[in-house]
């Protein structure tokens, strides 16, 4: 697919240097191939090094542990003879005396020649085993090592000499797998060999073979009857067969047999890519075409694959959604023009699509524009397939449909607002002939009231509770008649009775009058009414209805809880800010413990004809609101710190209400 943006006009210099470039392409393959073989041949040399080096510091390892296992041997041995000296002192020097040392046979069956007395003068006292008639008594074919030990304190009783083989040595005291592995030679600083593990020297015909010296000093003495030491004695290992390491073979594998191949291979690549050029050059043609038609239409166009990653967009896309095409190639859903509070939605709306399920006649969505503001589109789906056929993802068609719709919604909302005038309107003439058809039963049950309390006072019946009751049944009749009265003149549009009230008296009595209710409702109300709060220049009939309607909504909304049924009323002044920064306020909130507002608005709820209850006419609230704004007040809703709905309500204080009060009191003194 091409990308959205057309590629900027290249120089004539710029074009020659490129094609000169995909001419010469097909020999990169050949280039490449010839510096691998030289890679290979410089490892293998440098593995050869490599080999080498670890097998020398292998069998300078394998030469310092002989060292020292045979001189742990020969330290084992000296200790013996010493023992052996220690268990002589004080016996008189004779063969039979030797004999009857068990150290002696133990030694001549490990490593021992033989054992010889010698007294302070150096002269042989006992010896086992006994040298031969005529023969020296330590002398034996091949070379022979000593160690000595003197015995009693100093050596006041002479000396033990034990006479041993350096080649028996080398047999006993080294491991078999080395053995196995190298010839063992001991030898001295002439270079002449002392011993050897294996038969006769091998020094001569070692040849090549890799070998290793490490230096073997000592109690090692060559002569019974001096002190002389071959403290500049050798151990020498010899590898007996070393592994042969040669990159020969494969160098002439590598140049006789693969070259060829290469050679052969980038001429076939060279023809093939001229043939590539010229089918490419074809393509920018057609592609360019392609894309002026495209980037040409008025309609946004995107291709994705079948996971849902973008392939393709034209240009009318991009300035649809605000993204370039840099930006949203190569993206899988979620998009970043999706709306985040769409995301559930729309990834449905994709699976669907990307299965086979998208409508032929298209669908709606909102998406975003980069810079915040909400689309409407109608997205048209359609299969994508390649050169064989085979479908390979969806080609999508969107038409911005943003200005229909805000066209249609505005259409819609002249049309609910004339109906919710005409309702109003309807209301309003149903309120004042209600209002006014109250008002006699009304007048009449005062009236008779009055009428029952003229009869019993007259007959001389004093009954304080009778009277009492007598005296409510007016007090609430007078007040409803005041209330139908405010009501039928707040729904003709006139202007509030303002006078001077107390604010806490006025929620007093509305939770006063809902006393019983709530009671039967088991909804406790607590009220929080801060002290010396200054007169309120208001109508108090209406403001006690917005209360009385604001406690019964809490109250409703609490039914659904099983117990623990809690209202806080709270009053006290209040920051709100407004136009006027001067002016102070008093802030009314009822705040309930129940289900919340659900994620609904203030705006939605104060709306006329909108009630979260079944036989609800959605009024109450757009009354309140509508008497808190003739106030010159605030209406507001939001969450409780206790999980429940907040409604509150802020009044401004005017002068008129200090000046009243203040005449009250003048007029009182």
């Amino acid at each position: 697919m091409p990308s959205q943006q057309a590629p900027a006009a290249a120089s004539p210099s710029d074009i020659s240097k490129r094609s000169l470039m995909r001419a010469w392409l097909w020999a990169l393959p050949l280039l490449l191939s010839l510096g691998f073989v030289l890679g290979v041949l410089v490892w293998a040399r440098n593995n050869e090094a490599e080999e080498r080096a670890l097998q020398r510091q292998t069998m300078i390892s394998d030469a310092l542990s002989t060292e020292a296992q045979l001189r742990a041997k020969l330290d084992d041995e000296l200790g013996h003879l010493r023992e052996l000296a220690a268990r002589l002192q004080g016996h008189k020097p004779s063969a039979e005396s030797l004999a009857a040392q068990p150290e002696l046979n133990a030694g001549l069956r490990r490593l021992w020649l033989s054992v010889t007395w010698l007294d302070l003068r150096n002269r042989v006292q006992a010896q086992l085993p006994a040298a031969a008639e005529g023969q020296r008594p330590i002398e034996e074919d091949g070379l022979s090592l000593h160690l000595t030990a003197p015995v009693g304190k100093d050596g006041a009783e002479g000396m033990l000499v034990v006479r041993y083989s350096p080649a028996l040595l080398l047999k006993r005291g080294v491991p078999w797998w080395l053995s196995h592995k190298y010839d063992i030679q001991m030898v001295d600083s002439a270079d002449q060999v002392i011993a050897s593990s294996t038969e006769g020297s091998v020094r001569l015909a070692q040849g090549p073979r890799p070998s290793y010296r490490v230096s073997f000093p000592g109690p090692l003495r060559a002569s019974p009857l001096s002190e002389t030491t071959l403290s500049d004695a050798a151990l020498e290992l010899t590898l007996r067969d070393p592994p042969s390491i040669s990159t020969r073979p494969l160098a002439l594998v590598l140049t006789a047999g693969f070259l060829p191949l290469i050679a052969g291979a980038s001429w076939l690549l060279r023809r093939q890519v001229r043939q590539i050029t010229r089918t490419e050059a074809a393509w920018r043609t057609e592609a360019a075409w392609r894309r002026a038609m495209e980037d040409s239409a008025l309609v946004g166009l995107r291709a994705r694959d079948a996971d849902g990653r973008l392939l393709y967009v034209n240009r009318t896309f991009c300035d649809m959604v605000g993204f370039s095409a840099e930006s949203l190639l190569g993206l899988r859903p979620p998009m970043p023009y999706w709306p985040p509070d769409a995301l559930e939605e729309l990834t449905a709306r994709n699976r669907l699509n990307l299965a086979g399920h998208a409508p032929r006649e298209g669908f709606e969505a909102r998406w975003r524009h980069a810079d915040g503001r909400t689309l409407e589109v109608k997205v048209f789906e359609s299969p994508l397939v390649d050169a064989a056929g085979k479908q390979i993802g969806w080609m999508g068609s969107i038409i911005d449909i943003t200005n229909a719709k805000r066209l249609e919604e505005g259409e819609r909302r002249q049309v609910e607002a004339m109906s919710h005038n005409a309702r109003l309107t309807m209301l309003g003439e149903v309120a004042s002939t209600l209002a006014h058809e109250l008002n006699q039963p009304l007048t009449a049950i005062a009236s008779y009231n009055a009428g029952i309390t003229n009869s019993l006072a007259k007959l001389g019946i004093d009954d304080a509770a009778v009277l009492g009751a007598l005296q409510r049944l007016g007090q609430q009749a007078a007040q409803a008649g005041r209330i139908v009265q405010r009501i039928r003149q707040f729904l003709t549009r006139r202007e509030p009775q303002r006078e001077a009230c107390d604010l806490q008296q006025v929620i007093t009595d509305a939770v006063a009058l809902l006393g019983r209710e709530l009671r039967r409702t088991q909804v406790q109300v607590e009220l929080q009414l801060a002290e010396s709060l200054p007169p309120l220049f208001a109508d108090a009939v209406l403001i006690e209805q917005v209360v009385i309607n604001l406690v019964r909504n809490a109250a409703d909304a609490l039914q659904a809880k099983a117990q623990d049924r809690r209202i806080i009323v709270c009053c006290g002044r209040s920051d709100v800010s407004s136009s006027a920064p001067q002016t102070e306020y008093l802030r009314v909130d009822v705040s309930d413990n129940g289900p919340g507002l659900a994620g609904r608005d203030a705006q939605t709820l104060f709306a006329p004809f909108y009630s979260t209850k079944r036989e609800g006419m959605g009024m109450g609230l757009a009354i309140c609101r509508s008497i808190i704004e003739a106030h010159q007040g605030l209406l507001e809703a939001g969450e409780s710190s206790s999980g429940g709905a907040r409604f509150s309500f802020s009044l401004p204080l005017h002068e008129q209400a200090r000046d009243a009060l203040n005449s009250g009191e003048s007029n009182h003194d």
